[in-house]
């Protein structure tokens, strides 16, 4: 399952996303991860779940961060599911129609790997495109 948190900047969704991962990791027999650009989340995500700060690895593009997700749980196969903050920051991409094939890959990713997604995604949720709109 994917599921996307859409709203204009400054509207709480990283907190959303801090409250749903502190959640995950009081609550899920499973392994917890956040994906997020810089280290501001260190002291705010739940030290039972895995924050990775992305800046620390070559992710440069969608491509590349489908591939550090698809490693990250090659090494640790026990987890439920994963939180990406702010995924044009993450990808290093703001354009819609990559991000739209991201969301797809992860879509197969998640069905065929039994892990749910959580993403954030800066934009007005009126204006997002037909495949986002299908996983808000």
């Amino acid at each position: 399952m994917v599921k996307l948190i859409m709203a204009v900047t400054g509207s709480g969704k990283t907190k959303n996303i801090i409250d749903l991962v502190n959640a995950a990791a009081a609550e899920e027999p499973g392994s917890i991860v956040c994906i997020a650009k810089g280290n501001q989340l260190n002291f705010d995500i739940s030290h039972k779940a895995r924050l990775i700060n992305v800046q620390d690895y070559s992710v440069s593009d969608y491509s590349s961060l489908l591939g550090f997700v698809a490693g990250i749980h090659a090494g640790n196969y026990d987890i439920t599911k994963i939180f990406v903050d702010s995924l044009y920051k993450v990808a290093c991409d703001d354009k819609q129609e990559n991000a739209d094939q991201f969301i797809l890959a992860l879509d197969e990713f998640s069905a065929k790997h039994s892990v749910d997604f959580t993403i954030a995604v800066s934009g007005d949720a009126a204006s997002a495109s037909d495949v986002m709109k299908k996983y808000l």
